[in-house]
């Protein structure tokens, strides 16, 4: 007999990912399952294999609270009252007299449909339906967790702390020692200290609901123990439309062809156009920040000038620039496709003395360049908006091909080397749980970073299918392998796999178009106290962000 074959934890781990795709995609395709049913089950029992660094201590007795603040960021306010959660596409609910919901780090449009509903719009393709389930299921073990814990075995009773905080949670107003009581009770449910329970407690306290985090917690217990109880169970269900359509480019067609139709408006198809992924702040600001803010700022420098901006009670400079922007050729279009992406478009044509803060080569108006600025993606949606963005324009015979110069893409990335706010410059991208790899010839360098007092790291990137879906073993693999892996993200393959099928295979763009990637960290996975779950980069984000923006322009202004 020969030795027993044992599997590592990062083998484990990447099974685990594979089952959760797997299921997810059966279930989706059959349009329905029940989170304590067998099929939910199989998805809890993945997560709970997979451990995710995200995720915490999701596999243990006692709940995950950062994690928890982290999931109810991306979901919309109420969903843990709701027993039905609809996942439908965009069918119409914006013109009813509904106001909908939009969690705050995810923009996706949600809607309350009764006390026991809720509808999420699905517009940013299978990535958006991933992250959304994988953040269910966890919400899913959170509450069987605290059902677990105050349910009285063999009984329908529930211990006293249970009945002290629904008391509490009836009341209209309650007082500062009745909240510290409710507290005391809650943590004892969680199996938390009380210090623990009084940091998230002030995370989720809002003016309009300043007991958010106690109301929270008695729903998932709540609605946990009414299935165990009665029967009645929550259920997840995907909408015959969003079945229908998901994976047909509806929405990324329908992006692409208003932004084609605004660059004809303005005589802009046939000029030369270098496409940035970036944010709607950075490429502007850089442009035009630094003399629109003259007064205001005399003496600064830029960076100075990037952080004030970025400051939210700073909206009258943001609005100067804006204007200042405006009267020197920038278009700004509100997505109404669906996307959730908007576009801005400098015409550098319109640029007057002195409003920017770059110097143009000397090319007759016909050859200056358009700068045409994107959005983030959000997973495989950066392929559809992408590969619609650079098909011709019109009918076949009388079709406008674009004349795409570069491609650029900023993003956030988590590092495995590194800390918050360094750099990653990649030279390949490869798609996790696949063979897939994509080499590319970067315009960007470790070189054109050097001197900022910030690593830079140059390497292979892999495209995950969920960043909350990742553990350390998972990532120590790639980052000890030969695969040289320096971080993660969610976009990078899904943009690469587009531009080389326009300009490789379909001809639609020229094939020596420049690309350029580079991400700064918003964390390290594999530093405890450093997941995404642990909070935002705050300023240590503005740095490396104008910093690319900067790299990236001087390579367009000097083209």
């Amino acid at each position: 007999m020969g030795k027993a074959i044992t599997t590592t934890r990062a083998q484990e781990s990447t099974n685990a990912i594979e089952r959760l795709y797997v299921t997810m995609r059966h279930l989706f395709n059959r349009g329905f399952y029940k989170p304590n049913g067998v099929s939910g089950e199989a998805l809890k029992n993945a997560l709970l294999s997979l451990r995710p660094e995200i995720y915490g201590s999701v596999a243990e007795d006692k709940a995950e609270l950062n994690g928890l603040v982290y999931v109810l960021e991306r979901l919309p306010e109420g969903i843990e009252q709701c027993r039905f959660i609809n996942l439908t596409s965009d069918e119409g609910f914006g013109i009813s007299h509904m106001e909908p919901i939009i969690p705050p780090k995810r923009r996706r449009n949600c809607y309350r449909i009764d006390d026991e509903q809720m509808n999420i719009e699905i517009t940013r393709g299978r990535s958006d339906i991933y992250d959304i389930l994988t953040h269910l299921t966890f919400l899913f073990i959170e509450s069987h967790k605290i059902c677990k814990r105050v349910l009285i075995p063999d009984t329908e009773k529930t211990i006293r702390d249970w009945s002290k905080l629904e008391l509490t949670i009836k009341k209209e107003k309650i007082t500062q020692e009745e909240r510290e009581i409710a507290l005391i009770h809650t943590a004892n449910i969680l199996g938390r200290s009380f210090e623990d329970i009084l940091e998230v407690y002030d995370k989720f306290a809002t003016t309009e609901n300043p007991e958010r985090f106690l109301k929270i917690i008695y729903w998932l217990g709540k609605l946990s123990l009414e299935e165990e109880i009665t029967g009645e169970k929550r259920a997840v269900t995907f909408s015959a439309l969003l079945r229908e359509r998901l994976g047909h480019h509806i929405h990324g067609e329908r992006w692409a062809n208003n932004i084609k139709e605004a660059l004809k408006k303005h005589k802009l198809l046939n000029r030369p156009i270098h496409i940035i992924s970036a944010n709607m702040h950075s490429v502007m600001n850089s442009l035009f920040a630094r003399k629109a803010l003259n007064e205001e700022f005399p003496d600064a420098n830029s960076l100075e000038i990037y952080e004030a901006l970025s400051s939210s009670g700073n909206s009258f400079l943001r609005e100067k620039v804006k204007q200042v922007a405006e009267q020197n050729g920038m278009i700004a279009l509100d997505d109404t496709s669906g996307t959730n992406i908007d576009v801005q478009i400098f015409d550098l044509v319109k640029l007057t003395e002195d409003a920017c803060c770059y110097n143009l080569s000397e090319v007759t108006d016909a050859k200056k360049p358009v700068i045409f600025v994107m959005d983030y993606a959000f997973g495989e949606q950066a392929y559809e908006t992408i590969d619609e963005l650079l098909k011709p324009f019109g009918k076949k015979k009388k079709a406008t091909f674009l004349n795409v110069d570069s491609i650029s893409i900023m993003g956030k990335a988590g590092i495995l080397e590194g800390g918050k706010g360094d750099l990653m410059i990649p030279s390949a991208h490869i798609f996790e749980g696949t063979a897939d790899n994509y080499p590319f010839k970067n315009e960007l360098c470790a070189e054109d970073f050097e001197g900022h007092d910030l690593k830079v790291f140059e390497g292979t990137m892999v495209t995950v299918l969920g960043t909350s879906l990742q553990n350390k073993d998972i990532l120590k693999f790639f980052h000890k392998s030969t695969w040289n892996v320096i971080g993660l993200e969610m976009e990078g393959v899904h943009y690469q796999k587009a531009i080389q099928s326009a300009s490789k295979i379909r001809k639609s763009i020229k094939s020596d178009v420049k690309v350029r990637y580079a991400y700064y960290a918003s964390d390290n996975p594999l530093e405890t106290g450093s997941t995404l779950a642990s909070g935002g980069l705050g300023t240590t984000g503005v740095k490396p962000t104008y910093l690319i923006t900067d790299r990236i322009l001087k390579q367009i202004f000097n083209s």
